[in-house]
């Protein structure tokens, strides 16, 4: 089983700061900092991340929604069109659009971009946000809706009229004319009792947060006996940041630099914010830190998984921090579990992926968990000469949604 290296496209907008123009405290309505060194989302950034993912061998790059992103379908067909290998992983939630307005729009991306679609189902874990887009269910029902809506996707892509009766959906004759090849395979995730079924059930790759090995084997073994119990088989996959240095040392001092930046107000608001939310998985990542507590000794939850992105971003909140041969060792043992598929980020995004893809990318092709090395474009050229300067990492406080 081969890892599958995917990258991340900030269309919220990017940083060198764990706190950026996206540190609200109210949940996004007043933006009351100024903080330097952010970047615009803006086409031109997104292009040079696209076209530096492709270059670096990702297979794909995950586009996340939600109400402080670029939409993601406009956003990747327009990259599209400045790449030519690179896959898109889509972000978008069921409960803002038809089913069958959804298979007939991947089947034309499919069609425009030449198969690089990959989608990310968001069931969605915050109730005020999606209320700002119109649907007011609970949880448990969101999960519900989902496995609705995806039961109904996949029977429009049959290429046959499809009828189907639910409570949250009635579709009569549904049908995508052009069924898209290749079908577009759907990542999902959710950590809740609610959310494993619907996995195991419609998931092609389940997708979890970056928690410590023991709690992933522990997702991936209930998610196995699920899918199991209904006769489909479901592979894996995993979002984490990283900081990859040619040392520890370098690579730690970069998340040091970032815990400066915070004060103990900054969290507190963050950490209040985020606890509304009504994702488990989310809940799980604010656990990880303990409280909020800005000491890296705390913070280092297991050999080179850090949770201090976590003390003021939403979703995603871990990074692996560490040489380029420490992080390739942590990828390596997620693999050993069963983890097929990694979702990376690092902030600014640009550069944190030539320190990935230059040093540790490399690495997992040495150990034979890629089919083989990615052709550099700075191959010959010294990494003294050809590797961007160190510059410490941000993310962006943000509700999780495909992120």
């Amino acid at each position: 089983m081969s890892v599958h290296l995917h990258w991340f496209l900030p269309t919220g907008g990017d940083g060198r700061t764990l706190v950026d123009r996206h540190a609200y405290t109210d949940g996004g309505i007043t933006r009351n900092r100024n903080v330097s060194g952010v970047r615009a989302p803006d086409i031109d950034y997104l292009v040079q991340i696209a076209k530096a993912a492709e270059q670096l061998g990702f297979e794909a790059v995950l586009t996340p929604t939600g109400t402080w992103c670029e939409d993601a379908w406009l956003t990747t067909v327009a990259l599209a069109q400045h790449t030519e290998r690179l896959k898109f992983l889509v972000a978008f939630r069921p409960g803002v659009i038809s089913p069958v307005l959804a298979a007939q729009m991947a089947s034309t991306y499919q069609r425009i971009t030449r198969g690089r679609l990959l989608l990310n189902v968001v069931t969605g874990g915050d109730s005020a946000e999606q209320r700002r887009f119109g649907d007011h269910l609970d949880h448990d029902r969101r999960y519900a809706r989902t496995a609705e809506f995806l039961s109904v996707v996949r029977g429009v892509w049959s290429g046959r009229p499809y009828d189907f009766e639910g409570e949250h959906f009635h579709v009569e004759g549904g049908l995508t004319a052009l069924p898209p090849d290749p079908l577009p395979e759907i990542f999902f995730g959710g950590s809740s009792e609610a959310a494993g079924p619907v996995a195991a059930e419609h998931a092609d790759v389940y997708l979890t947060w970056g928690e410590p090995p023991w709690q992933v084997k522990e997702k991936i073994d209930w998610i196995r006996r699920l899918a199991e119990e209904r006769g489909r088989t479901v592979r894996f996959g995993i979002r984490l940041h990283t900081i990859s240095r040619d040392s520890a040392r370098e690579a730690w001092a970069t998340a040091d630099r970032l815990l400066s930046d915070l004060d103990a107000e900054t969290v507190a608001a963050a950490q209040e914010l985020l606890g509304r939310s009504e994702s488990v998985g989310q809940q799980r990542m604010l656990a990880l830190h303990q409280g909020g507590a800005l000491d890296r000794d705390r913070l280092e939850i297991s050999p080179n998984l850090w949770a201090g992105v976590g003390l003021v971003r939403g979703g995603a909140g871990t990074a692996l921090v560490g040489s380029h041969a420490d992080v390739a060792d942590r990828i390596e043992e997620y693999h050993d579990l069963g983890v097929e598929h990694f979702v990376l980020s690092g902030y600014p995004h640009l550069e944190e992926a030539y320190w990935f893809g230059e040093g540790v990318t490399p690495e997992l092709a040495a150990r034979g968990l890629l089919p083989s090395p990615p052709s550099s474009p700075l191959l010959g050229v010294p990494a003294a000469n050809g590797r961007p300067a160190s510059a410490p990492g941000g993310a962006p406080l943000l509700v999780p949604g495909g992120r």
